[in-house]
């Protein structure tokens, strides 16, 4: 022990300071929260049709999809075919910018596909495509 220096000013000066370390961390937490890619799902896992000529739809915040029972699912929640415009048009609301995706099922009936869009259309929402496998 160095002369005139009690042992807990020696600990004091032992110690390491951390601040540096926490900021890096910190701002590495925030690049990756900035960074990484936000991706919405459906909620439930459909068999699509093959489909060589499809593009990518951007800007989709508005996923539904209809499984092979013609159940409707959106935002990982079964939805009643009278409340979907409902649905739609709150999610529209949130991001006006924003299309709908309808992931339909090769076994989905047609009449459930075209109710959907049609309620998509009621909500303002013009913008609708339906998703396909591409090669």
């Amino acid at each position: 022990m160095r002369r005139g220096v009690t042992q807990a000013q020696e600990e004091e000066d032992t110690s390491i300071d951390l601040t540096p370390m926490l900021d890096v961390v910190f701002i590495m937490l925030i690049f990756f929260i900035v960074t990484a890619s936000f991706i919405k799902e459906s909620g439930i896992d459909v068999n699509r049709p093959d489909a060589p000529t499809a593009t990518v739809a951007e800007n989709a915040n508005i996923l539904i999809a209809i499984n092979d029972k013609n159940e409707i699912w959106i935002d990982r929640r079964k939805v009643d075919p009278r409340a979907v415009r409902a649905v739609i048009e709150r999610m529209h609301a949130e991001n006006p910018e924003g299309s709908v995706v309808i992931q339909a099922d090769k076994k989905a009936y047609t009449e459930t596909v075209v109710g959907v869009m049609d309620a998509s259309r009621q909500a303002k929402v013009f913008n609708v495509s339906i998703a396909s496998l591409t090669d």
